[in-house]
């Protein structure tokens, strides 16, 4: 028989994992939307094709910093990255994140009813928050179309 002492001991490592989930959870939300982003837009229902979109953004984030440091990927001005030089990994890498941000932008558009101009809103605020962000020295695509690196 158990004792109410041998229950909540077996429940503390439980409570701790689940606590150790919601902060991943939640370090990917802010990786993924900024809060002055996530204040505009936000998810009425996670979808399984949401969650893997966020933790797929999640693993490959190191990469991606890595690539737009090394100069091989940019933001561009439309919410996605883009290849500037031709290199394997830099375009499987680019690839796979703009396939999670587009599934990420389809749903925020769903989700919140933005209407036929909604996924060029939210490209427009995600490639504003992601320029933002930006590190000196990452390339980042201004409104007017040209490449500059990043200065500060």
């Amino acid at each position: 028989m158990k004792r109410d002492s041998d229950v909540k001991w077996m429940e503390v490592p439980a409570m701790k994992r689940m606590s150790g989930l919601m902060s991943l959870f939640f370090l990917a939300m802010l990786m993924a939307f900024p809060p002055c982003f996530a204040a505009q837009y936000d998810f009425k229902k996670m979808t399984p094709e949401i969650n893997q979109a966020l933790k797929n953004r999640q693993a490959r984030y190191g990469n991606l910093q890595r690539l737009k440091q090394a100069g091989l990927i940019g933001e561009n001005n439309q919410g996605y990255v883009t290849n500037l030089k031709s290199d394997p990994l830099a375009v499987s890498v680019a690839s796979a994140e703009n396939t999670d941000r587009g599934v990420i932008y389809r749903a925020l558009v769903q989700q919140n009813t933005l209407g036929p101009n909604g996924m060029r809103e939210v490209q427009r605020a995600f490639a504003e928050v992601q320029n933002e962000k930006a590190s000196a020295g990452e390339f980042i695509q201004t409104a007017s179309g040209d490449w500059i690196q990043k200065s500060s």
